[in-house]
């Protein structure tokens, strides 16, 4: 396979013994992993007429879910993560879209397919590595997003978006055998494929925490050994919350890394007076532009001072090439930060998603085109700022959230007549979701009705009635003064 996988095949032969993936008590060498991966790969072929090409993965961060996503790109076949807490409308919404073939799960579920903890559905014997060759234009995986429409969109990324930005990783954060690395981020969110392939490209071990170890990292950073540490900011502010972030209590952590959401320069200090020795760094990067796409190290010295108290998203990767628009397409020094290069995408999996996310698709959606992010940036001090959006999109605990998806679920609900969904920031770094409502409809049926059918996160943490929902000068839905609201009724 030409892509992501060879690297991974490279290290287990290098070092076959060597600890691959740690989840709870179950440990698995290269060598061990890679058999596991063979073993389900020959069991979808068999279960699958014809070619392999798309595989749902609806699995929790297990051992079986590991393996079982090398298995699907070791058929030169595409992964789509589904989420064990999806809703079963959004479970099959999501694989008619991406054309789902077969579903592995480790889960219960009416979804179908191989249920991956059953041994015995698996060949025994020995099992040969499949023998495709793939090429770097296969689709390595599908994600899907937010949609401002009230559906999902699929965002394809391709073995060529990724295996440079892999490697460059590799080196910059210094990743090879003997190196730790956490896995915080579930398989539906990208920041995942870093973990796994940044490890497993250089035959470092992947570690998976449980639930309560994302509350007190520090215990989990000390218990396993961690040298490389990656989540979204927010898990710095639960853990200094419940204070479980003693300064000091993370002395052998080398690498610190937070994308996702705004990392504020007051969750920086917090986080580097408990991991003194480690180097931190703020990434950004939506997931048409492969994981991660800007980069800010903190310096050893001074640290900036910046308006907003957030730490600057730094400068492009190597290779790519970003640029601040005005409202007009215009350069400007602040603005809607575009980029193109090597890890942009190549449109999303609904051709009718792409308008108005790229510069000139008129001439044709082509290596030229920027990729509008639809975020506000400016630059400071020779670094890009995050400033946040030129839109309605939040990122609640990482993951990207349109308001409109939101509504549009609810618009339709019986007692529901009217309804905007806004963001509070209720103490920095922790973004909840309030939908506000006209209508006869209780509070309590939409929260139920709202959790059958959208993710966890995208579920509003509270539900408020109003008589009418409250308008500008032009007649529009006063979303700012919503949100004002949403504030002063966070502690209620």
């Amino acid at each position: 396979m030409t892509g992501i996988l060879d690297g991974v095949t490279g290290a287990a032969r290098r070092d076959p013994g060597a600890i691959a993936l740690q989840a709870g008590t179950q440990v698995l060498r290269y060598d061990e992993l890679l058999d596991r991966a063979a073993r389900i790969a020959a069991a979808v072929r068999a279960r699958v007429d014809g070619p392999v090409r798309t595989v749902g993965l609806l699995c929790g961060r297990t051992p079986a879910a590991y393996a079982g996503y090398l298995a699907v790109l070791a058929l030169g076949a595409t992964v789509v993560p589904i989420s064990p807490r999806w809703p079963a409308p959004r479970v099959r919404a999501v694989s008619r879209a991406a054309d789902v073939q077969i579903v592995l799960t480790d889960v219960e579920t009416d979804a179908g397919g191989l249920t991956l903890p059953d041994d015995a559905d698996l060949p025994t014997g020995p099992i040969p590595w499949p023998d495709r060759v793939g090429n770097p234009d296969d689709v390595a995986y599908v994600l899907f997003t937010s949609g401002s429409t009230g559906r999902p969109k699929g965002v394809p990324v391709r073995h060529r978006n990724l295996t440079g930005y892999l490697d460059d990783c590799v080196r910059r954060y210094d990743v090879g055998p003997g190196s730790r690395l956490s896995q915080t981020f579930a398989l539906t969110f990208d920041p995942s494929v870093f973990d796994l392939f940044v490890a497993w490209r250089s035959g470092a071990a992947l570690v998976v925490p449980g639930e309560q170890d994302l509350v007190t990292p520090t215990g989990f950073v000390r218990s396993r050994s961690i040298t490389h540490w990656f989540s979204v900011p927010s898990i710095i502010t639960l853990a200094r919350r419940l204070r479980a972030l003693r300064a000091g209590s993370m002395p052998d952590l080398r690498w610190s890394l937070f994308a996702g959401e705004r990392l504020t320069l007051e969750q920086a200090r917090a986080w580097s007076a408990a991991a003194p020795r480690s180097t931190v760094e703020n990434l950004y990067g939506p997931t048409e532009l492969t994981i991660t796409c800007t980069r800010y190290r903190l310096p050893a010295g001074e640290w900036p001072s910046t308006a907003n108290g957030s730490v600057p998203i730094g400068l492009p990767n190597e290779g790519l090439d970003a640029v601040i628009l005005d409202e007009r397409g215009r350069p400007a020094d602040e603005g809607q930060l575009a980029v193109r290069g090597p890890q942009r995408f190549d449109g999303y999996l609904d051709e009718n998603d792409n308008v108005g996310r790229f510069t000139h698709p008129e001439n044709g959606l082509t290596a030229g085109n920027y990729y509008l992010t639809g975020d506000r940036v400016a630059w400071a001090d020779g670094n890009l700022l995050h400033l946040g959006r030129i839109d309605d999109q939040v990122k609640v605990n990482g993951q990207r959230v349109e308001p409109g998806e939101i509504e549009a679920v609810l618009r339709v609900l019986p007692g529901v007549d009217d309804v905007a969904v806004v963001a509070g920031e209720p103490e920095p770094g922790r973004v909840d979701l309030r939908a506000f409502y006209t209508g006869a409809a209780e509070p309590g049926e939409l929260a139920e009705q709202a959790r059958a059918q959208l993710p966890p996160y995208m579920v509003p943490a509270r539900f408020d009635r109003l008589e009418a929902l409250p308008v500008t000068d032009n007649g529009k839905t006063d979303r700012r003064g919503l949100a004002g609201l949403a504030g002063s009724r966070a502690g209620r």
